[in-house]
């Protein structure tokens, strides 16, 4: 494995009651990659993001972080991890506030409130801080869990449609949130049904269609007035050139 390999997948399959999820899907992403990964409902993506979560196991195959097997040690690869995803990933009966001191703690930052603090006012929220998760908005819900998926300052972040059901402000906060992460070289995993959202932010895009990897390439090498119909040829199960 190259030096400034940071993701190596290899050979993953996933069945779920004789469907198959995943089919032999194998990729390489280097420190500060961001990969838009695409694909219609159904197609594995959220799956592929919870394995590489450690959330769920896949049956064949693996995944390596910087030379690691996920896994040897998997409780060492989740304290420089973060999850967005359709689950806020916090307790409604906690305050915003504590939800975020108390996955600060858990991930073992050096000052849990101080994190919390700073982290509510990059999202928004510190005017916000004492009230109960389980009362606010689905903004407010999305800009916690955005919150609380970088407390830990991840060096691999996943997203699984991270845009969906935002309203404006909190879209953008969260493209904010995603470019500074990029220029400080912080490996991404995004999926996404937002094509043009996707090759706008990513510096590589894949698609991935009936559980297998159909197309991975550089964002710098695609044709964002063609892609649309490469998109549609990969996942109608067309040739792709």
């Amino acid at each position: 494995m190259a030096a400034a390999d940071h993701l190596e997948i290899a050979g993953l399959c996933k069945d779920y009651e004789g469907c198959r999820a995943l089919c032999n899907v194998s990729l390489r992403l280097e420190q500060g990659d961001f990969l838009a990964l695409l694909g219609p409902n159904g197609a594995g993506k959220s799956t592929l993001l919870r394995i590489i979560a450690t959330l769920v196991l896949p049956d064949r195959g693996s995944v390596r972080v910087r030379g690691a097997d996920l896994a040897e040690d998997p409780e060492r690869f989740r304290r420089r991890l973060g999850f967005i995803s359709h689950h806020g990933l916090f307790y409604d009966h906690m305050s915003a506030q504590e939800n975020l001191v108390f996955s600060a703690a858990l991930y073992g930052v050096a000052d849990p409130p101080a994190r919390a603090e700073e982290l509510l006012r990059r999202v928004g929220l510190h005017h916000q801080r004492h009230r109960r998760a389980a009362t606010f908005s689905r903004g407010m819900r999305q800009r916690l869990s955005i919150a609380r998926a970088l407390v830990n300052d991840p060096d691999l972040l996943l997203l699984d449609e991270p845009f969906t059901g935002l309203d404006r402000q909190a879209a953008s906060l969260l493209g904010e949130q995603l470019l500074l992460l990029k220029e400080r070289q912080r490996t991404i995993i995004m999926v996404t049904h937002d094509m043009e959202r996707g090759l706008a932010m990513a510096s590589r895009v894949g698609i991935l269609a009936r559980g297998r990897l159909v197309f991975l390439e550089q964002r710098q090498r695609i044709d964002p007035a063609t892609f649309g119909e490469l998109y549609h040829a990969a996942t109608s199960g067309g040739r792709v050139s």
